[in-house]
Order: C-alpha cells, then structure tokens, then sequence
C-alpha cells in the first residue's frame, strides 16, 4: 500500500498530477478541488494516498489531508460510489461540507456532485449515518497535512525551466477543535454517534465561531425531546 507521495510536481493534467520522487514518476488522480491548491510544476509537494487495485489496473489517488482520504475510503464503501464519483463528490464539497450534509440528512447537497443522482445521494446519506462519526470527529480534531519533502530529498530531481506559481490551501474551520469536543461530549452523555454529529453540525453551521460549551448547549437544546 502507498500511503503517501512527496517529491516534486512534474506536471498537472485535469483529473492527476505527477510526482517525480527521485527519478520515478507518480500519476496520481486529484479531485478538482485538490488539484487547485497544489503549486505548479517544478515545486515540493505532498500528499495522503490510496491505492486502488484491480485486476487489470493500478491507480493511485492523493488527498491533501488525512480526513478526506478517509472519507474516500468510506466513501468508496457505499454501493455505486466508485473512486471518480468519491472524487467528484469530495471536489464539489470538500470534507467538511460532506460532513454536514451526511450529518443533516442532505442529500441534495451530495447530488450536486457530477455524476451523482439522487438515489445514490441517498443512499450515501443513509449507509453512512453512523459510519462517519468518527471520521467527522477526526475532521474537527484538525487531520495532519503531509509535509513537503526535503530539500535533500528533491535535490536529484531535475527542475523545469518555468515553474508556476504556487496556490494557497483553503484555511481549516475555526472551530473544529470545539466540534470535536462538543461530539465527544455528547457521546459521553449517551447519544448515538449520528445524532450526536448531526446535532453539532447544525449548532456549528448557526454559529461559526460557537465554543465548545456553546455548542454542546446548542446541540442539546436539537436533541432535546419535542412536545
């Protein structure tokens, strides 16, 4: 299994990438969303991977974070979700806004993804209810990015002549580390893992910049029996 690439970018198609690491060259398929934020040719990168095997295929997908190649991984787990339409789904929300949606129920929100009907939206939003928990909850925690390599590394890996410029990352939710606090709160209090995300999900999306204690305040006040 290759977990993880670092080298140098050689070149970006519209679905890959390739990584040169000392000499040898990796295509690696990127959601649109992911490919925007990596840098151009000639520059260090890194990314999270799965490895995809088939009989007659070998292909390598990379993430910028460990939580959204988790979430491909469970994604790939729900019926008629292959890695493109995972790819798909992750490059027209991104990881957070998957979360939400599958913690609300939303699968309109996931249909907005190429390729992707309504029935298999659905279905995504239902078999994954109580899988994704934790991998909200890892999501909210703050998932490591792989660092770029070393200069050591790369320095046998000729360079184009004209690299391109460099793309920032989309910066991380302010309040993620209190989400994940707020969920495992609920859960020490007995709630199920799907209502529990899907009660903090809503709270965190009417308060951005909620705490923990605000938040699980909220959340309680979602959970709490109607009547």
């Amino acid at each position: 299994m290759i977990g993880r690439i670092a080298g140098r970018i050689e070149y970006k198609g519209e679905d890959h990438v390739l990584i040169d690491v000392r000499g040898v060259g990796y295509i690696v398929y990127c959601s649109d969303r992911t490919l925007a934020t990596l840098p151009g040719a000639g520059e260090a990168t890194a990314l999270w991977t799965d490895l995809v095997v088939r009989e007659d295929l070998l292909q390598l997908f990379g993430f910028p974070t460990l939580v959204e190649k988790e979430w491909h991984r469970l994604l790939l787990s729900v019926q008629g979700i292959g890695a493109k339409a995972s790819l798909a789904i992750l490059g027209a929300l991104g990881p957070d806004a998957v979360s939400r949606a599958i913690a609300l129920g939303d699968w309109n929100a996931i249909k907005v993804a190429k390729g992707v009907g309504p029935k298999t939206a659905q279905r995504v939003v239902n078999e994954l209810k109580d899988k994704a928990p934790t991998v909200m909850a890892m999501g909210a925690a703050g998932a490591a990015q792989p660092s770029a390599p070393d200069d050591d590394v790369l320095e046998d890996i000729p360079a184009p002549a004209k690299p391109a410029p460099a793309r920032k990352a989309p910066a991380a939710p302010d309040n993620a580390s209190a989400q994940a606090d707020a969920l495992s709160a609920l859960g020490n209090l007995g709630y199920a893992p799907g209502e529990a995300a899907g009660a903090v999900a809503q709270a965190a999306g009417e308060a951005p910049d909620a705490d923990a204690a605000s938040l699980i305040r909220d959340a309680l006040k979602l959970l709490a029996p109607k009547g």
